[in-house]
């Protein structure tokens, strides 16, 4: 932990950049509903690192000051238990050019992430806020947390998940208590059992899934994991995970995501940085190729009409897969949807109304399916 700032890797600047990009789509939509928002770092750091290169706090304060509208609706509020950073965090911010322009100087704290904090927010009516939730290990996560800061409207999460140190605590009766915060106290007796006798490929798939559904009953959430593996390409250092309440909030990240992606496989990306290897894709059970998902969307819509849009924005929630008894196919994006749907058009495996002779054709005689084009499926049921 102590040299973790002395130099940006390359897997900080791709989390960095995910978060950066999501709150760029996100605070426009925001802003055009409301006067105010916030930004929220509860594990800041110290706003750069040793070799110069600028954290997430000050690229968000620096974007606020170069933007009109941000500069006047932006609240930003900063924490991190330790001292010298947050010391640090400050002299980095009285430092920014034109600081003083923002409407709302930054708040920057030194507190425990804990039930004090998580009360605080509780008891708190919130603006519409991106947190983000980056600890070095797993201390101060908990499902407690992430509905104190996800209850409001317009209130969204992004979380680091250390699986590299959460992976060995969750069988260690001595942080027994931290990893029951963290999934829920019954979910984690569940996972300790399901545990038993897995490979490492079935044990990973076993703790995110249980974080991401545990997550998702606090109240109906979409959940969003991207998996970081470490420099060798040998094992996974640790996830991001994403919650919003809204479904276009789901749509937005999956692009950021996937674009973020190391590797794709026929058009779909795996959801994963892997600095070793160009093709190492991970969770085999949900990264399908195209052809997997049309047999997924016959056997999960049969005998069902719906629109493009509707049909994305279920099949990509984990309650819905949790009601299916299985995780939901989130590499897919709106784009892979589209393609897949029209490919079984042409086909003849489902109809969708209005017909592709009737829709508008783009260069290469390919035909457009906007998302408000109704799609009915088949009697049928395909096995899978």
């Amino acid at each position: 932990m102590n040299d973790f700032f002395d130099e940006q890797l390359e897997q900080s600047q791709i989390k960095s950049s995910i978060v950066l990009k999501y709150f760029e789509a996100w605070s426009k939509i925001m802003l055009a509903k409301k006067d105010k928002i916030g930004y929220i770092d509860l594990f800041s750091g110290p706003g750069r690192y040793k070799d110069g290169a600028e954290s997430t706090p000050i690229i968000i304060l620096k974007m606020a000051i170069k933007n009109e509208r941000l500069r006047q609706s932006l609240v930003t509020y900063f924490n991190d238990r330790d001292s010298k950073n947050t010391d640090l965090l400050v002299r980095e911010i009285h430092e920014l050019k034109d600081i003083n322009t923002l409407a709302f100087a930054p708040v920057v704290t030194n507190k425990e992430v804990g039930n004090e904090m998580i009360q605080l927010f509780e008891e708190t009516k919130m603006i519409p806020s991106l947190v983000f939730v980056d600890p070095w290990g797993y201390k101060g996560l908990s499902l407690k947390l992430f509905n104190s800061v996800l209850k409001d409207w317009g209130c969204e999460c992004i979380f680091f998940f250390n699986y590299n140190r959460i992976n060995p605590a969750v069988n260690n009766q001595y942080v027994k208590e931290l990893i029951d915060d963290l999934f829920g106290e019954e979910k984690s007796n569940e996972l300790r059992e399901r545990l038993k006798d897995l490979d490492s490929t079935q044990r990973e798939l076993e703790i995110i899934e249980t974080i991401c559904t545990s997550i998702n009953q606090l109240r109906e959430h979409y959940v969003l994991p991207f998996r970081f593996v470490n420099a060798k390409g040998s094992r996974t250092s640790h996830h991001l995970i994403y919650v919003t309440k809204h479904p276009l909030g789901i749509k937005i990240m999956k692009d950021i995501m996937a674009n973020a992606s190391s590797d794709k496989t026929d058009g779909v990306a795996s959801f994963e940085f892997n600095p070793a290897t160009e093709n190492q894709p991970f969770l085999a059970n949900l990264l399908r190729p195209k052809d997997d998902l049309e047999s997924l969307l016959l056997n999960d819509f049969e005998n069902m009409k719906m629109t493009v849009k509707n049909l994305f924005d279920k099949h990509n929630s984990f309650s819905y897969s949790v009601k299916h008894k299985r995780m939901s196919p989130y590499t897919y994006t709106l784009k892979n949807y589209k393609e897949v749907l029209t490919k079984m058009e042409l086909e003849g495996t489902i109809v969708i109304d209005p017909p592709h002779t009737q829709r508008r054709k783009i260069k290469e005689g390919v035909t457009t399916l906007s998302d408000d084009k109704l799609v009915i499926f088949p009697a049928k049921k395909i096995e899978i």
